[in-house]
């Protein structure tokens, strides 16, 4: 970690989960921070989590759908600092639904934060992350932009979305012989809130419920995916797999590139079950 020290760093979606402890693990570290979340709360209590008091934090309550809003961030940054080391494009939400039962408006929803927030978030900072002599930029993924599952099409569309731009981008940054190097993280289950805070098709589903099902395929923390997405962007490392989960599924996509949805048919059917709470609907968060 001793790489980070005295760098600076932006990374969106810090209020919580693998944000909020790639921002600890950093601050530990010694970089200096530019924090964005839509959550003003989760942001307070991310940098009163920081033990290093000797480096800068700066917070802003950014949504990253606003192309603008995510703009202006940028702007900012580069006027506190003559160069960037690393910017996370991390903010997510998730959706569950089938096609049928997915309304636009949650689809759009979906769309402009996990794949529009990351197009933002790299035009805006790359100019930024150029004037640094060496610079990384991390787009985070999923194990779901490498495998596609019933009733998550729309993550699935914006997760294939941030891999098939990184992959592109990635290419024009080489060819442009660009400092900054791009990584696209593809985690697995990572112990989050993403599904707490996840809208839902079903009338019966609740936060509680959604959580209980999705902690059922958590394999890693969301300190230890900090941990890894820091130590790829160190060694400038192209794409990461974040757990045994996603680098499982990682082969067996390889292997079997259209049959794999009958080698998972049992368990998307038991998760699908899962879902299917007896409770009454609760008013679902919007990230």
């Amino acid at each position: 970690m001793n790489y980070f020290r005295n760098k600076h760093a932006a990374i969106t979606g810090a209020g919580s989960g693998i944000g909020r402890a790639l921002a600890q693990q950093l601050n530990a570290a010694g970089c200096h921070l530019y924090l964005s979340d839509v959550d003003e709360a989760g942001l307070a209590a991310t940098t009163a989590s920081f033990t290093n008091t000797t480096v800068s934090t700066h917070s802003t309550v950014v949504d990253v759908s606003n192309a603008e809003a995510v703009k202006s961030w940028a702007t900012a940054v580069g006027e506190i600092t003559p160069a960037l080391h690393l910017v996370v494009n991390n903010a997510g939400v998730d959706l569950m639904a089938s096609v049928a039962e997915t309304n636009l408006e949650d689809f759009h929803w979906l769309m402009n934060i996990n794949f529009w927030g990351v197009v933002h978030g790299c035009q805006s900072f790359i100019p930024v992350l150029e004037k640094a002599e060496r610079s990384h930029l991390v787009n985070i993924s999923s194990v779901f932009g490498l495998i596609a599952v019933p009733h998550q099409s729309a993550y699935n569309a914006a997760k294939f979305a941030v891999r098939g731009f990184s992959e592109s981008l990635r290419q024009e940054l080489d060819l442009e012989d660009s400092p900054i190097k791009l990584c696209c993280v593809h985690p697995g289950g990572i112990d989050t809130n993403i599904a707490r805070r996840a809208r839902n098709a079903d009338p019966n589903a609740t936060p509680e419920s959604q959580q209980e099902m999705f902690e059922q395929h958590v394999r890693t923390s969301a300190e230890d995916a900090a941990r890894q997405i820091l130590r790829a962007a160190e060694k400038g490392q192209r794409r990461l797999l974040i757990g045994g989960d996603a680098r499982v599924i990682d082969w067996i996509v390889r292997l079997f590139p259209t049959a794999y949805a009958r080698l998972f048919r049992d368990k998307t059917e038991s998760a699908l079950t899962a879902t299917r709470s007896e409770t009454p609907a609760t008013e679902q968060p919007n990230s």
